[in-house]
């Protein structure tokens, strides 16, 4: 499967994940229930964007780190809520910086596109 696939695949994981989340945390889940869905639904059409759009080795790279931020700042505030532990410690805090850092790379690629 080529890169642009595996961000779609992705995308959808994720943004049939945060409705899900969502409807849990409107009926029986927290805040960070809550916030693990918000951030979820952002960041699924940014991922479907790329997987579809995206041609650089920067935007991808950026999609990257999209992914393994967002896997590591949810999936970090879902055990704490229901398994009542962390992930490890700055599990949060290391998907947080990620994102931001995915984020940067994003923004980074539009200077590394070719001209038209």
């Amino acid at each position: 499967m080529d890169t642009s696939r595996f961000v779609i695949l992705i995308a959808g994981l994720v943004g049939a994940a945060g409705v899900a989340l969502s409807a849990i945390a409107a009926h029986a889940g927290g805040t960070n229930v809550a916030t693990a869905a918000n951030f979820m639904l952002l960041h699924a059409p940014v991922l479907l964007a790329i997987g579809l759009y995206g041609h650089s080795r920067v935007l991808k790279l950026g999609a990257a780190a999209l992914m393994i931020g967002l896997t590591l700042f949810c999936a970090d505030l879902l055990v704490r809520h229901y398994v009542g532990w962390r992930m490890f410690p700055m599990a949060a805090p290391a998907g947080g910086l990620l994102l931001i850092g995915g984020w940067l790379i994003v923004a980074v690629s539009a200077l590394t596109m070719p001209r038209r």
